[in-house]
């Protein structure tokens, strides 16, 4: 993809929309709608890397109550041209076709590399990559089972929700781990990116899942970076064809 001159890549994650409560959640959610609304003039794509919402999972007939302004604000994006990615996250695991037929939106469960003005990205959510980290990797094993999913589909929609909203909740929104810094080698996401430097170079690598801010040189000038979050800190990624930046929307 070519970026139109005056135009900018968007990089944003983890909204976690609907925690604690979907009261609680609703200024947030208004402020990344009007982002979204600021940003359409000059975007030429947008990419969303996962847990836009705290919990999400899609019935046959029915999604989860809610979030209509961004979802509404994503399809007029979608219908004016712009094309709008997603990568599903840690807590948005189970989409099924509701944003690829309503939204136009493709939906992505894994990273994928993508080339803009000759500069190559690799775009993921960030969850269960790297070392480390068995027990998530297990337990996402079971919640990606289309077994287990058959089951739970088969719970009501009121009591299945209410019951993965109080699980999703009661873990904390923020850990001790997302407001610090860990050392790049204790870093997962990090030791991932340095791994896939290995088989081929990428000028970026670009995650979220991490909920902090990084931007980590890597060798042959290639650089890792996470895009923060919609809870704590409001930060973005834009590449305007050249630099990438990783800005505050205040």
């Amino acid at each position: 993809m070519n970026i139109p001159n005056g135009k900018k890549i968007y990089f944003a994650s983890d909204n976690h929309l609907g925690a604690p409560t979907r009261e609680e959640s609703l200024p947030r959610e208004k402020r990344f709608v009007k982002w979204l609304d600021e940003i359409k003039d000059d975007a030429a794509a947008i990419f969303l890397l996962g847990d836009l919402f705290d919990f999400w999972f899609e019935y046959t007939r029915v999604i989860p109550k809610g979030f209509s302004r961004t979802l509404g604000k994503l399809a007029e994006i979608t219908d004016s041209g712009i094309p709008v990615h997603y990568f599903v996250g840690n807590h948005d695991l189970w989409m099924n076709g509701y944003f690829e037929e309503e939204l136009n939106i493709p939906v992505y469960h894994k990273p994928e590399e993508f080339i803009f003005n000759n500069t190559t990205f690799l775009v993921g959510h960030g969850d269960g990559l790297g070392p480390g980290d068995k027990a998530y990797k297990r337990m996402k094993k079971v919640f990606t089972n289309p077994f287990f999913k058959w089951v739970f589909k088969w719970l009501h929609p009121d009591l299945g929700v209410k019951l993965a909203i109080y699980f999703s909740v009661k873990n904390k929104l923020i850990s001790g781990e997302d407001v610090k810094f860990l050392g790049e080698d204790n870093e997962w996401l990090i030791q991932y990116s340095k791994k896939k430097l290995e088989d081929k170079h990428r000028d970026f690598f670009v995650f979220g899942h991490r909920h902090l801010p990084l931007e980590i040189d890597l060798k042959n000038n290639s650089k890792y970076i996470n895009l923060g979050d919609w809870i704590t800190y409001y930060t973005y990624g834009v590449f305007d064809g050249e630099t990438f930046k990783l800005e505050n929307y205040k």
